[in-house]
């Protein structure tokens, strides 16, 4: 027997239609490529979308194809996450920071129709359209005044192709199943491969955001969206703000410090979201003005990804900010939220020193995903917080596949997806990252965790940023070698370092040498290049040999 409830598809443009409806005058704020502020507000923003929708069929889009985005956080790409996927056509944001043939790849690889991209990428885009095979239309994000001045074919201006449009536009009920956006892996191992996120699974990711116990965004919020929305549809906040109306915040490609700051203080930011490099770079503002109050901004949360959070940082947030740190744990294929790192009621009573250990953990599964660690030969593990072991998930916003079968069949007998990570669970539930399994240090048939020593490293007042990878070693099989980037205005020696992890980890995780670098190499989403690392010192002599 079927229930007797009304069968309504899960769709995209029902946000946008909720937003626009019930909470019309609520501003989103965009810093602009072109150096200036706009503003509008989420009934502006559906009918921008609406807009879009009449252009892309103009140009020939039909249901199903790809629209490609190289393009920063704004409202001209806002209104593009409703304009594409709520006329059934397949958004597909391009990372702009991948190295230009694996955008090559990519565009090609997804058979984008038409190219939407911010001015800071026009030559980009005029070197390589001659080889975008599928692209039949160029759409610089801006207007006349700003046009770019490249050699590309079909060049169209943003502004001129939706104003020529109608608002008026009745948004198909499409299949909730169907694809509603594209976004490829960071490729730091082969090609990107293509994540296919459908309206179903956003729907049901976006409302599991709004709870409490994730990032719990509410109407009364104003939200800076630092995370870029090429990443993993920018954790899919861009949806979550829409559902509840919230303010939104968005800085463009002025990621610097001061801008951030600035934005943070001006819009009366109360949640913000980004990886740890951008933090990293707020930190190094406040630093050089020390007349500057962070806690006088107002920010109640902050959510962190991308990246293990380091103590450093948590703690810094909480000192000098007042906020809480809401770290979680995800990748593209989980669209992105896995875990969320949110206290229980009984961590109330204990001691800081036991209560930052729990927080320094990537959280707690959510509903909707099922975790689990299993061992080398396949076997599950306990959920003791000991035992580690690589990760695998599911759920209804877990991939099940990539894009045009890339990779073959990738879940295993139970439906789950293998993460590349090695995690412990303790008994409530709690996901502690060990590595990615490439990374992880093999010494003495003992696993070290790169994680582990990174963090630590990080929390010595010299350090701005650390690395560790293994190096081969005749006995142990691989001993740690960390790499470390020094504070401006800061030094530390070798032995002081290790001095110091000397009382903070087991003596056989010690590091065998400490290097000393300007700066480390990072992957196009911001996560620490390992593998150009143990490139580059690959043929490092450790002094205990």
């Amino acid at each position: 027997m079927l229930g007797l409830m009304q069968d309504r598809p899960l769709l995209i443009s029902s946000l946008i239609e909720h937003a626009a409806t019930f909470h019309p005058e609520t501003e989103i704020v965009s810093r602009l490529p072109e150096g200036t502020t706009h503003r509008t507000h989420w009934r502006g923003i559906a009918k921008q979308a609406k807009q879009l929708a009449n252009a892309l069929a103009t140009l020939g889009i039909t249901a199903g194809d790809r629209v490609g985005t190289l393009a920063w956080n704004s409202h001209r790409h806002l209104a593009l996450y409703y304009g594409v996927s709520g006329s059934g056509a397949i958004l597909h944001t391009v990372n702009p920071r991948l190295l230009p043939e694996q955008i090559d790849y990519i565009v090609n690889h997804a058979e984008d129709k038409v190219l939407f991209f911010d001015i800071g990428f026009a030559p980009l885009v005029e070197k390589l359209a001659p080889t975008l095979r599928s692209v039949t239309a160029f759409i610089a994000m801006t207007d006349r005044t700003h046009m770019p001045a490249i050699d590309v074919p079909n060049l169209l201006c943003y502004e001129e192709l939706i104003a020529a449009q109608s608002d008026q536009y009745r948004w198909p009920e499409l299949e909730e199943r169907s694809a509603s956006s594209l976004c490829y892996t960071s490729g730091t191992t082969g090609n990107p491969k293509g994540v296919l996120y459908s309206h179903r699974s956003t729907m049901l990711h976006t409302l599991m955001e709004l709870a409490p116990d994730t990032f719990g965004v509410s109407s009364a919020e104003s939200v800076m969206l630092v995370v870029p929305m090429f990443h993993a549809n920018a954790w899919g906040t861009p949806y979550a703000a829409a559902m509840v109306g919230a303010k939104l915040v968005l800085p463009g490609p002025h990621l610097d410090g001061k801008s951030i700051f600035e934005l943070m203080r001006d819009e009366q930011v109360t949640f913000t979201q980004g990886v740890p490099t951008v933090w990293a770079m707020l930190f190094q503002h406040l630093d050089a003005h020390p007349e500057l109050d962070a806690r006088s901004l107002g920010v109640k949360r902050v959510g962190i990804g991308g990246a293990a959070v380091a103590q450093a940082m948590l703690e810094r947030f909480e000192r000098d900010f007042g906020a809480e740190v809401v770290q979680g744990w995800g990748m593209t294929e989980t669209s992105p939220i896995g875990v969320i790192s949110k206290l229980l009621k009984k961590h109330e009573a204990l001691a800081p020193e036991a209560l930052l250990k729990i927080k320094l953990k990537q959280g707690r599964g959510v509903w909707g995903v099922d975790l689990k660690i299993l061992d080398e030969n396949g076997a599950a593990l306990p959920w003791d917080g000991q035992a580690f072991g690589h990760l695998h998930v599911r759920g209804p916003w877990i991939a099940s596949g990539y894009f045009k079968g890339e990779g073959g069949s990738v879940l295993d007998a139970e439906g789950f997806f293998p993460t590349g990570d090695v995690a412990t669970i303790d008994p409530d539930g709690y996901l502690q990252l060990v590595d990615r399994a490439k990374d992880v240090i093999k010494s003495g048939g003992e696993w070290i965790s790169s994680i582990d020593l990174e963090n630590a490293a990080s929390g010595h007042p010299a350090v701005a940023e650390a690395a560790i990878i293994g190096i081969a070693h005749p006995k142990w099989q691989e001993r740690p070698l960390l790499i470390v980037v020094k504070r401006a205005g800061h030094e530390v020696t070798r032995e002081a370092l290790l001095d110091y992890l000397a009382t903070r980890v087991a003596k056989w995780w010690l590091p065998d040498d400490v290097v000393f670098v300007d700066q480390l190499p990072h992957t196009a989403t911001g996560k620490l290049l390992k593998t150009k690392l143990r490139e580059q010192f690959r043929a490092h002599r450790l002094p205990t040999l």
